[in-house]
């Protein structure tokens, strides 16, 4: 399924990533999942979160940088060759794959993609 994701600009310094956490948290909102990578000058926090539209509100209030990007979740079993079978797919059909993670919850996993297709690649895993 298709659904939105955002993706936060932090600079890299002590507190910044809490600071996200503490308004989201203030707010009522949760993360229900969340990757982090780094750069040299910059921190990129994705995450999702169920009301997407009130977390970019509150975050953009406080001054942080935040866009919106549809993504791809898909939900399978959490057992070897899950994620294999959905990566097939994906390649036999030229989807280039730009990032992805996932996390899991006992018997399933979900797995977080963005495509260089979301649309075409969604299509193909329906």
């Amino acid at each position: 399924m298709i659904i939105r994701q955002l993706s936060i600009f932090l600079e890299n310094r002590t507190g910044r990533i809490n600071e996200v956490a503490r308004i989201l948290a203030e707010n009522g909102i949760n993360m229900q999942a969340f990757s982090m990578a780094e750069t040299a000058d910059f921190g990129l926090l994705r995450l999702i979160v169920p009301d997407v539209d009130k977390a970019v509100e509150v975050l953009r209030s406080s001054d942080i940088a935040v866009m919106v990007t549809d993504v791809l979740c898909v939900n399978c079993p959490n057992v070897p060759g899950s994620l294999s079978a959905i990566l097939e797919k994906l390649a036999a059909n030229n989807i280039f794959i730009e990032y992805m993670y996932a996390y899991s919850d006992g018997d399933t996993a979900n797995v977080v993609i963005r495509p260089d297709n979301v649309e075409a690649a969604a299509g193909i895993l329906a």
